[in-house]
C-alpha cells in the first residue's frame, strides 16, 4: 500500500493535471442586456441574485465571474441572452425554463449561433454595449440576406438579382476605397426598407506609399465588416429604392474630406459637393440647417457603380 504522504503527492498532481486540462476548456457566459431583460429573468426562481433587483449588482456578479475566469487562463465567450429567444428556445425543446441546467445549454448554444465576443478584460459597461451592436449587426446582416433571396430574377435575362447586386455592390466597394485614398476612411450605407432602417458600417485604412510607381497598398478592413456592407449596399441596389452612402476621410494634417452618394432606381449615383454639405448641414428630424463642421471639406462624389442591364 502507497505511505499516506505518497498518496497525498498523487492527489495533489491530480489536482494539477485537471486544473491545466480547465484550461484547455473554453467557456461561454451569456450577458443580460438591460435592466428589463434582468427583470424578465427574475420571473424564474432559479435565478437568484443577492439584491433581486439591481441590474448593476447582477453587472458586478457577471463582471467578477468573468475576471476570474480570465486569471485562470480560460478563453471566455460572453453571450448575448435574450430572455425572449430563450423562453422560445424552451417551448420548442420542451424544456423546463425554470433550470440553471436549461439555461446552461441554451448558451452553450448561442456560442455558435448567437451574437457572442470574446472576453479580453473590457469594462463591463462597455461589454455590454459591444455585444447590442454585435447583435444589431448580425440582425441587419441576415435581415438584409433574407430581401436579396427573395427579390427573384430579372425579367429580361433571367439573372439572379440578388447575386448580381451582391457583385456589383463588391466591385463598388473597391472603387469607393480605391479613390478615396490613403489615410482612414469611415463609410456608411443607409437603406430604408418597409420593416426597418439598414445600416452598415465600414472602417477601412488605406496606407500612405513613398513611391508613386508602387502597386497601391491593399486596405485594412476589419473583421466581416467588409461582408456586412457589402451586403446592406447590395439590398438597397436590389431593391430599387431610395437609401444614401456616406464616406468620410481622416488624413494627418488634413481637414476630413466627406463624399456622399444616393440611391435611386438601383443605382448609386454620386451627389454634388453642394448636396453633400446640405445633406450635413441639414437636421435630418426637423429639416433645420445645422452649422458646418469645422475641420470638414464637402467633396463630391466619384463614380463607384456599373449598372447591370436589370430593370
Amino acid at each position: 500500500m502507497p505511505r499516506k504522504d505518497d498518496t497525498g503527492t498523487s492527489r495533489t498532481r491530480t489536482t494539477a493535471k485537471r486544473r491545466t486540462l480547465r484550461r484547455e476548456v473554453p467557456s461561454t457566459v451569456g450577458l443580460l442586456a438591460d435592466a428589463g431583460d434582468f427583470a424578465a429573468m427574475r420571473g424564474y426562481r432559479s435565478f437568484t441574485f443577492d439584491h433581486h433587483d439591481d441590474y448593476s449588482d447582477y453587472l458586478r456578479h457577471v463582471d467578477a465571474l468573468l475576471r476570474s475566469l480570465a486569471a485562470q487562463g480560460i478563453h471566455t465567450t460572453v453571450a448575448l441572452f435574450d430572455p425572449e429567444e430563450y423562453a422560445e428556445f424552451c417551448a420548442d425543446h420542451d424544456l423546463e425554463p425554470d433550470s440553471a441546467q436549461t439555461r446552461t445549454r441554451f448558451t452553450a448554444e448561442l456560442s455558435g449561433s448567437g451574437a457572442v465576443l470574446p472576453y479580453t478584460g473590457q469594462p463591463i459597461d462597455e461589454l455590454v454595449s459591444l455585444l447590442v451592436d454585435e447583435a444589431v449587426r448580425q440582425a441587419t446582416w441576415e435581415y438584409a440576406t433574407t430581401l436579396l433571396a427573395g427579390v427573384g430574377a430579372c425579367a429580361d435575362c433571367g439573372e439572379d438579382i440578388g447575386q448580381a447586386s451582391f457583385d456589383r455592390a463588391s466591385d463598388a466597394l473597391k472603387r469607393l476605397v480605391a479613390g478615396a485614398g490613403p489615410g482612414h476612411h469611415h463609410f456608411v450605407c443607409s437603406v430604408p426598407t418597409e420593416a426597418e432602417q439598414l445600416v452598415a458600417v465600414l472602417h477601412a485604412t488605406v496606407p500612405f506609399t513613398d513611391d508613386a510607381d508602387d502597386p497601391p497598398p491593399r486596405p485594412r478592413i476589419e473583421g466581416r465588416d467588409g461582408l456586412d456592407f457589402v451586403t446592406v449596399l447590395a439590398a438597397g441596389l436590389a431593391l430599387g429604392g431610395a437609401g444614401g452612402l456616406v464616406a468620410r476621410t481622416t488624413t494627418e494634417d488634413h481637414r476630413d474630406r466627406v463624399h456622399g452618394w444616393r440611391l435611386d432606381r438601383g443605382r448609386l449615383t454620386p451627389l454634388s459637393a453642394a448636396a453633400v454639405f446640405n445633406a450635413y448641414c441639414t437636421d435630418a428630424d426637423t429639416g433645420d440647417p445645422v452649422a458646418p463642421e469645422p475641420g470638414v471639406e464637402y467633396c463630391p462624389g466619384y463614380e463607384v457603380d456599373d449598372p447591370g442591364p436589370h430593370h
